[in-house]
């Protein structure tokens, strides 16, 4: 789906500029007192995410009680230039994957420099890269830093006793609050299901509604309709890791024509009420030593550069895409280049892995004019301070932010309209628009740049 944090959609929300009030004075004095208040305990332990394996837990406790809890989600597409987190590489314990490194790290070095200090995020976060003081953060991993650092943005919530969203909006210092556009991710393929679809995910986007839960509602109702077209079919109604469905389609196309089927279904009528929006998740189609994009899952002819941009084209013509992430590799530079100057008028071009949420790889993609919208995946920098300054870079050169779960979900993007983990986020930000009433802002269509010209 599309939020932003300080921002314009969910899976993926847009970041106004402050306007100093009274109110912000007060929440600016609250913010410096909550900034006096020192930790007095760091605890990380293992525990499991939304696909069974192991992830890191951290709580951090502040004096006068306040404490806050935070899981590090982990993804099943990475992009290479991501922070790294720390596996235990133990076959014996969960195959390899434990965490119990990352834990000690939390629980000795990390916890010795940062317990009785006060806590303040920026300097916190700056305090563990420093640490860490590796490029990729894989001394101490990047799943260790980042449970501290969530952990420590709930404690300073907690403490100032304001929500979790209401801080890191004063974090952003904004004075809007914006709901998201959701972006529902109701179909799977690639790296997330079993299929013969090669594109990761297949979405919809409700931008014609009045409000996030209108637009819940239209994306839940496309969900059960997508199921009942599936079911009468014989094909699978399992579901993939983030949540939607991963019938064994014959092509990518198909996929996107099943999802119309259903947005007709639910008695939706797309560019109105609703558009789609694909995740190619094409570094995983990349082959570096023929410079092609290999369709091994459907059987489609191996692609150029230039052959896929075509293909972009074509389907924005026939179909209403209003959003592409990832349409290209991570390392295929100059077809993200042609990619933007050929369809980014037209159309929400998203970088996922090419960008991997770190501030230095997006200020050259900014120059280069790589994209138009960058996707916040928090685990791919490490801490909440580089995340935000990635989001106040990128809506600073007028780049659209989304952000996002990963597929190993704890608690915390947003899938399809199914599975717990998906579902909590969704239900958060229905309690989110319930609690503030008329100041609640939904997106909608000016969400996406294209679509608002």
């Amino acid at each position: 789906m599309t939020s932003r944090s300080c921002g314009r959609s969910t899976r993926r929300l847009c970041a106004t500029k402050p306007t100093r009030t009274g109110v912000e004075s007060n929440r600016d004095a609250n913010e410096t007192r909550s900034r006096h208040v020192k930790i007095t305990a760091i605890r990380a332990r293992e525990i499991l995410d939304s696909r069974g394996n192991p992830t890191v837990e951290v709580d951090v406790s502040l004096e006068g009680g306040a404490f806050g809890r935070a899981a590090v989600p982990s993804g099943a597409s990475t992009g290479v230039r991501e922070a790294l987190e720390l596996r235990d590489g133990d076959t014996a314990r969960y195959g390899g994957k434990g965490v119990r490194r990352a834990v000690a790290n939390v629980n000795t070095e990390i916890a010795a420099a940062l317990v009785n200090r006060e806590l303040d995020q920026r300097a916190l976060d700056g305090a563990m890269v420093a640490l860490d003081a590796t490029p990729t953060k894989s001394r101490l991993g990047a799943n260790a830093l980042l449970g501290v650092s969530m952990a420590a943005l709930k404690a300073a919530a907690a403490a100032r006793g304001v929500p979790l969203y209401r801080h890191i909006r004063d974090l952003c210092k904004g004075s809007r609050f914006t709901l998201p556009v959701p972006m529902m991710n109701i179909l799977n393929g690639g790296a997330h299901a079993d299929s013969s679809v090669d594109f990761q995910e297949f979405m919809v986007m409700p931008v014609g509604t009045p409000s996030f839960a209108e637009a819940l509602r239209t994306g839940a109702e496309i969900f059960h309709a997508l199921r009942g077209i599936l079911k009468k079919r014989g094909q699978s109604t399992g579901v993939g890791d983030e949540g939607g469905f991963a019938p064994n389609l014959k092509s990518n196309r198909n996929a996107v024509e099943v999802v119309l089927e259903a947005v007709d279904a639910a008695g939706m009528t797309a560019r109105r009420d609703v558009y789609l929006a694909l995740d190619v998740a094409s570094s995983e189609l990349w082959d570096g030593k023929t410079r092609r994009y290999r369709f091994k899952k459907s059987g489609e002819p191996d692609r150029t550069s230039e052959q896929m941009v075509q293909l972009f084209e074509d389907w924005l013509r026939q179909f209403p895409i209003a959003s592409i992430e990832d349409g290209l590799a991570e390392s295929d530079w100059e077809g993200w280049q042609l990619l933007t100057r050929n369809v980014g008028q037209r159309v929400q071009l998203v970088g996922d892995d090419v960008f991997v949420t770190n501030p230095e790889i997006l200020k050259r993609g900014i120059d280069d004019k790589v994209g138009n919208a960058l996707l916040v995946k928090l685990n791919q920098i490490g801490t909440v301070t580089e995340t935000l300054d990635a989001m106040a870079l990128a809506q600073g050169a007028g780049y659209a932010t989304i952000v996002s779960h990963r597929s190993g979900e704890t608690e915390i993007k947003t899938g399809s309209a199914s599975r717990t983990d998906r579902v909590c986020k969704y239900n958060q930000l229905l309690r989110i628009e319930e609690e503030l009433g008329r100041d609640a802002v939904y997106a909608g269509r000016p969400a996406i740049r294209s679509l608002a010209q």
